[in-house]
């Protein structure tokens, strides 16, 4: 009997494909609408759920955690919606000035951030006008926000984490188990018939078409028709 493949198997509920959320150290996001408190870095952490490294930001009310920026530093102060251009603090759109490095924007406002939030990548807010604001995410494609959605000034951190070499097969499967991914992947050829239509013991021919015999009768020469001859002409 046959069963879904690994493609059409995941998100469908079952434990293998299961988000680890449980191991993240928390969500990385914007403090709320309207936060006005003045906090300080206390740490910079790395969680298994993110690849960019955390700022843990110590306010009055309770901790909060979000991207980290390069350039921030333990000790260092961050304000929230107060026109203040300095790296690690979090805007208005409204309130940045254009031409701006930004990181994690948020996609409408109040959620936290949804846009640009990896290692060493970061967007361009390039004209604002009634309407909004016109940014230049990292691949170069314009997109319209929100004049109330905020951001965080800087280039994420951790640009460097794609340039250390694996070296290993086990590093690279221990990276993965982290994330709950898949590894390493199997190639259909070599799987059993049952787990993949490319899947077959006898031979690894991906072709399945079944070309109607040379002396097919009428009723029969149907579907994919053999060629009436093959081979280079010598006349």
């Amino acid at each position: 009997m046959g069963k879904n493949l690994k493609q059409q198997a995941r998100g469908r509920g079952g434990p293998k494909y299961i988000s680890l959320g449980f191991r993240s150290l928390a969500q990385a996001r914007h403090v709320p609408v309207d936060f006005s408190e003045e906090g300080i870095v206390v740490d910079i952490v790395k969680c298994s759920n993110h690849y960019a490294p955390l700022v843990v930001v110590n306010y009055p009310s309770g901790v909060n955690y979000n991207i980290a920026c390069e350039g921030v530093y333990v000790g260092q102060k961050i304000l929230n919606n107060k026109n203040e251009h300095v790296v690690g603090n979090t805007l208005r759109l409204s309130d940045i000035a254009e031409g701006t490095d930004i990181t994690n924007i948020e996609s409408m406002p109040g959620d936290g951030g949804k846009f640009v939030r990896c290692p060493g990548t970061f967007a361009k807010l390039q004209v604002k006008d009634t309407t909004g604001a016109t940014v230049i995410m990292p691949s170069k494609k314009l997109k319209k926000f929100d004049l109330g959605c905020r951001a965080t000034i800087g280039i994420v951190a951790g640009s460097g984490r794609k340039e250390k070499p694996l070296m290993k097969a086990g590093v690279n499967y221990h990276r993965h188990r982290a994330m709950h991914k898949v590894y390493p992947i199997m190639s259909g050829s070599a799987q059993n018939a049952v787990d993949h239509p490319f899947g077959n013991k006898r031979t690894s021919r991906k072709s399945h078409a079944k070309p109607a015999p040379h002396n097919a009768p009428p009723g029969r020469n149907v579907g994919m028709i053999r060629p009436s001859r093959t081979g280079r002409k010598t006349k």
